[in-house]
C-alpha cells in the first residue's frame, strides 16, 4: 500500500496545513465581518498559516539547494506567503474584519491551486535551468512576487470599497495629497477678499470618526503604492538580469510585456489619485483592472508555457 505523499514529503504536508488553516479562516473572517468586530482568532490562524508557509519554503530551499521559486508550485506558495504577510501588516495598521475577508481568498486560492490543481511532477523540486543560476534570482523574482502580493491585497481592498455602502455617495474627507478635509478647512479659514486673503476667522476643530470606506480607500492606496514601488524595482532588476543572461535589456517576451502593462495600469491608478485627485470608487475601478492584469500576467501567460519565462510550468517537456 503506497504511503501518502504528504506523510513522506513535509513540504507538501506544510502546504496542506496552510491550506486547512486558511480554509478555516475564510468562514470565520466573514462571520466576524457580519458581526462588525475584529477577531483575534482569525489573525492568529493567518499568522500560523504564514509560519507554515515560511517553514515550507525554508525546507524546500534546504532540499533543493536553491531559492524556492523556480517552478509554479514554489512560486504560488511564495505568493501565498507574501499575501498572508501583507495581510497581517495591513491589519496591524488598521484592525478591521474587512481586511481578512477581502485578502484571505487570494492566499487560499494560491495554496489550493498549488496543492490540488498542479500535477505531481510540478510539485517536486527540480534543478535550476542554466539561465536561472544567477545571484539575480533572489533579488528579481522575490521582489516581483512581493510586489504582486501587495498589489493584489491593495486591489482587493479597492474592490471592497466598490461594495461598501453602495447606496450612499462617497464623500471622502481625508487625502494624502491635501485635497480633503484639511485643505478645505484651510481655505475656509483663510477666506478671500477683494484685496487678497482676508483675516482668518476663529475656527473650531473637533474630532470626526473616519468611516470604514474612507479607511479602506486610504489603506488600498498605501498598499498599492508600496507594491508599485517594489514592482518598479523588480522590473529594473529584471532588465539588468536579462542583459546579463541574454544580452538584451528588453525582449518583449510575453511575461515582460504583461508585467509592463501591469506597471502602466497601476501607474495610471497613482496618476488619477495624485494628479487628478480621484478618490473612492473611481480609482478602485482602475485597481480592479490591475487585479485582472496581474492574474493574466502571473497565471495566464505561464499556463501557455510560451516565452523565455516559462521555466517549469504546465507545458514544459
Amino acid at each position: 500500500m503506497p504511503v501518502p505523499a504528504l506523510l513522506t514529503d513535509p513540504v507538501l504536508g506544510l502546504g496542506l496545513a496552510a491550506f486547512a488553516l486558511l480554509l478555516l479562516v475564510l468562514p470565520l473572517a466573514f462571520w466576524s465581518l457580519s458581526g462588525g468586530r475584529t477577531s483575534t482568532a482569525v489573525r492568529l490562524l493567518v499568522a500560523v498559516a504564514n509560519l507554515c508557509l515560511t517553514a515550507q519554503l525554508v525546507l524546500r530551499w534546504w532540499d533543493s539547494g536553491h531559492f524556492p521559486i523556480s517552478n509554479l508550485y514554489e512560486s504560488l506558495c511564495f505568493l501565498a506567503w507574501a499575501c498572508t504577510l501583507t495581510q497581517l501588516l495591513v491589519e496591524r495598521s488598521w484592525p478591521s474584519p474587512l481586511v481578512p475577508a477581502a485578502a484571505t481568498p487570494m492566499a487560499l486560492g494560491c495554496v489550493a491551486f498549488a496543492s490540488f490543481a498542479l500535477p505531481d511532477r510540478l510539485q517536486e523540486a527540480s534543478p535550476l535551468v542554466p539561465a536561472l543560476r544567477s545571484s539575480w534570482l533572489v533579488m528579481h523574482v522575490s521582489v516581483i512576487m512581493v510586489s504582486y502580493a501587495a498589489l493584489l491585497v491593495g486591489s482587493l481592498l479597492s474592490l471592497a470599497v466598490l461594495f461598501t455602502d453602495r447606496s450612499n455617495a462617497l464623500e471622502l474627507r481625508s487625502s494624502s495629497i491635501g485635497s480633503g478635509g484639511y485643505r478645505q478647512a484651510r481655505l475656509a479659514a483663510v477666506g478671500e477678499g477683494p484685496d487678497g486673503p482676508a483675516a482668518a476667522p476663529a475656527m473650531q476643530l473637533s474630532s470626526v470618526a473616519i468611516p470604514v470606506v474612507e479607511q479602506l480607500d486610504s489603506l488600498s492606496y498605501r498598499t498599492i503604492t508600496v507594491g508599485f514601488l517594489l514592482l518598479s524595482v523588480g522590473l529594473v532588476s529584471g532588465a539588468v538580469w536579462a542583459n546579463e543572461a541574454w544580452g538584451s535589456w528588453w525582449s518583449w517576451d510575453p511575461k515582460e510585456t504583461w508585467a509592463l502593462i501591469c506597471w502602466l495600469v497601476y501607474a495610471a491608478y497613482l496618476h488619477t489619485r495624485l494628479i487628478r485627485g480621484w478618490q473612492g470608487r473611481k480609482p478602485a475601478l482602475v485597481a480592479a483592472a490591475g487585479l485582472v492584469v496581474i492574474v493574466v500576467c502571473y497565471i495566464g501567460v505561464n499556463l501557455l508555457g510560451i516565452g523565455l519565462h516559462s521555466y517549469g510550468w504546465f507545458f514544459d517537456s
